[in-house]
C-alpha cells in the first residue's frame, strides 16, 4: 500500500506542476516539504512506537497517508504545494518507520530472513501504482485519481489494522534480527552492555554504510519524482510513457530485491554492492543522456535492477557491524537521500538542465560502489572480533 499511494502521487507530478505553475527550481523547493515533513516524524515516531506500540502506529499513519494524498492536487501555487506536502511527508515518515519497526519484531519472531521480501513489496506497490497510474492519467483529473488512491489506502489499512490491532506489540526496543547476518562467514555483531562504549572504528564503519545507503537511496528519490517529468518534459514522452518509466523502474527493483537473497549468498555483500552500484551509475547514465523516451526508459530498468539490493544490504551491513544501534544510524542517513534527493535535482535541473542533474545519481551509484569496494576488508576485519 505504501509503495502504491507513494507511485500514484509520483506519476502526477508533471500535472500538478502545471497546475501550480512551478518552475524546476520552485517545484524543488516545493517537494522539500516532504523531507521535512517525513525527518521531522521519523524521530517522534520512534517514541510513539515506544509508547503504544508498532502495530497501532502503524495504522495510523497508513491512514493518514491514504488521507494526505488528497491534499497536492487541491494546492494551486508552489507555496501552498510545498505546505501541504509537509503534511503527506510527515505520514509518509511515520508509516515507514512504524511499519519498519513492525517488521524488526516479526523478523525476530520468525526467526528467517524475510527483510527483502518486505523491500520487494514495497517496489511492486510502486510497479503497480505506476502502471495505473499511466493508463488513467489521460482520462482523470489528479484529483479523481488520488481519491480513488485514497480510498483504497483507507480499506487496506482497516483490513491490515484489525489483524496488526489484535496482536499489540509492546513497548522498548527488539532484538536484532538474524537477517543482519549478511556475509556467509560473518556473524552479527554481538549486543553491547547498555551505556557501554562503542568504539570509534565501528562507529566510523556505520557512518560509511549509511553513506553507501544514501548514495543509492538518492537515486531512488530522484527518479520517483523526476522521472516522469524528464520523459514528458525532455522526451516528449506521452502521458502513459512517461508513467511507464517509474513503472519499469519499479519492476526492475521488485525482480533485484525477490533475487536479493540468493546474490548475497553467492557472491557475498561486499561484491554485491559493488556490482550494483555499477550497474546503476551505467543504467542512469544511459536513462538521462539516451535521445529516446524508449531508450531513457531502459536506462531506468538496469538502474532498477543495479539499486534494488544496495540499500538492504547496506542496512543489513551497519548492523552486523555496529548491532541494533547501527541499524538505525545508518538508516536516517539512507533515508535522508530518498528524501533530499528530489529537491536536489530540481536545484541543479534549474542551473543546468534535468538530463544533467539526473546524472548526479549515476555519479553517487559509483561513489557507492568505490566506496563498499575499499571497506570490504575493514568490515571483514571488524566482524570477525569476539
Amino acid at each position: 500500500m505504501d509503495g502504491f499511494l507513494f507511485a500514484g502521487w509520483v506519476v502526477r507530478i508533471p500535472a500538478i506542476k502545471a497546475q501550480t505553475g512551478a518552475g524546476a527550481g520552485t517545484l524543488g523547493l516545493a517537494l522539500l516539504g516532504v523531507s521535512v515533513g517525513a525527518v521531522a516524524f521519523m524521530m517522534l515516531t520512534g517514541r510513539l512506537c515506544r509508547r503504544f506500540g508498532s502495530h497501532a502506529v502503524t495504522v495510523a499513519s497508513g491512514a493518514a497517508l491514504a488521507l494526505s494524498i488528497l491534499l497536492p492536487p487541491l494546492a494551486r501555487s508552489a507555496t501552498a504545494l510545498g505546505l501541504v506536502l509537509l503534511v503527506f511527508g510527515a505520514a509518509y515518515g511515520s508509516l515507514n518507520v512504524a511499519m519498519n519497526s513492525a517488521a524488526v519484531e516479526l523478523i525476530a519472531t520468525l526467526r528467517r530472513p524475510v527483510m527483502s521480501g518486505f523491500h520487494a513489496a514495497f517496489s511492486l506497490g510502486g510497479m503497480v501504482g505506476a502502471g495505473l497510474g499511466g493508463l488513467v492519467a489521460a482520462h482523470l483529473s489528479p484529483f479523481v485519481h488520488l481519491l480513488v488512491l485514497a480510498v483504497c489506502g483507507l480499506l487496506v489499512t482497516a483490513v491490515a489494522g484489525v489483524a496488526l490491532l489484535r496482536r499489540r506489540t509492546g513497548a522498548g526496543t527488539p532484538a536484532a534480527p538474524p537477517e543482519e547476518r549478511v556475509e556467509r562467514r560473518c556473524p552479527a555483531a554481538p549486543d553491547r552492555p547498555r551505556g557501554s562504549r562503542v568504539p570509534d572504528r565501528t562507529r566510523r564503519l556505520v557512518l560509511v554504510f549509511g553513506v553507501i545507503a544514501l548514495c543509492t537511496a538518492y537515486g531512488e528519490g530522484a527518479l520517483a519524482d523526476w522521472g516522469a517529468l524528464h520523459l514528458s518534459q525532455d522526451l516528449a514522452a506521452s502521458p502513459g510513457l512517461a508513467a511507464a518509466g517509474y513503472a519499469v523502474f519499479a519492476l526492475a527493483m521488485t525482480a533485484g530485491r525477490l533475487s536479493g537473497t540468493v546474490l548475497v549468498e553467492r557472491f557475498g555483500a561486499a561484491r554485491a554492492l559493488v556490482a550494483g552500484g555499477g550497474t546503476a551509475a551505467a543504467g542512469m547514465l544511459l536513462g538521462a543522456l539516451a535521445p529516446t523516451a524508449w531508450g531513457a526508459c531502459a536506462g531506468f530498468a538496469v538502474a532498477g535492477l543495479g539499486l534494488a539490493n544496495i540499500f538492504p544490504i547496506a542496512i543489513a551491513r551497519a548492523g552486523a557491524t555496529g548491532g541494533p544501534d547501527g541499524v538505525a544510524v545508518a538508516s536516517t542517513i539512507g533515508y535522508g537521500g530518498m528524501l533530499l534527493g528530489p529537491p536536489a535535482i530540481g536545484f541543479l535541473a534549474e542551473v543546468w538542465g534535468l538530463p544533467v542533474a539526473l546524472t548526479t545519481v549515476a555519479l553517487l551509484a559509483a561513489v557507492a560502489a568505490l566506496v563498499a569496494h575499499l571497506t570490504r576488508g575493514a568490515h571483514r576485519s571488524e566482524v570477525a572480533r569476539p
